[in-house]
């Protein structure tokens, strides 16, 4: 008899690196452990999948705003606490490498290859004026009640 997988769903809602980081490190333990991870990246998380480059799409004078106000990929992200005006990012990152910790980039695909499931909330990415162009490559694309559909049968469900 075929036992049936454990599901760990987290919705990352922070655009910030330490609950980025965070986040993947959970993604990551439980593929570990063979369960189905979903990460669905809604509002200011979805800044953790955009490209560090600048992708020429069209897009009217609201979405370039919002574009040139939020970070662009994992090397722009603030920490949630002691920013210190950008510095706190370089010394935590300073402290991981020092520590043999894998990077967010290298966390983000290391899910990847456990084959997490990243989802970009396709209703914040219109708010937001985000096209798929300006995310990193092996992403999903859905709403909220794929989410749910994920998330009711999960075991664990983290807001991050």
């Amino acid at each position: 008899m075929d036992k049936k997988r454990e599901k760990t769903t987290i919705v990352l809602f922070s655009g910030e690196l330490d609950k980025a980081i965070a986040a993947f490190i959970i993604a990551n333990g439980a593929a570990a452990y063979d369960h189905e991870v979903t990460i669905f990246f809604t509002f200011w998380g979805l800044n953790t999948l955009r490209k560090d480059e600048v992708v020429k799409v069209k897009k009217g004078w609201l979405e370039k705003a919002f574009g040139w106000m939020m970070p662009r990929g994992t090397n722009k992200l603030g920490l949630s606490k002691m920013n210190f005006l950008g510095m706190g990012p370089k010394m935590i990152k300073h402290v991981m490498k020092k520590h043999n910790a894998l990077s967010l980039p290298q966390l983000i695909e290391l899910a990847q290859e456990q084959g997490v499931k990243l989802v970009a909330c396709t209703m914040t990415m219109d708010l937001l004026g985000l096209q798929q162009e300006e995310l990193i490559d092996g992403l999903e694309y859905a709403g909220v009640a794929a989410y749910l559909g994920d998330a009711a049968h999960a075991k664990v469900n983290l807001f991050i």
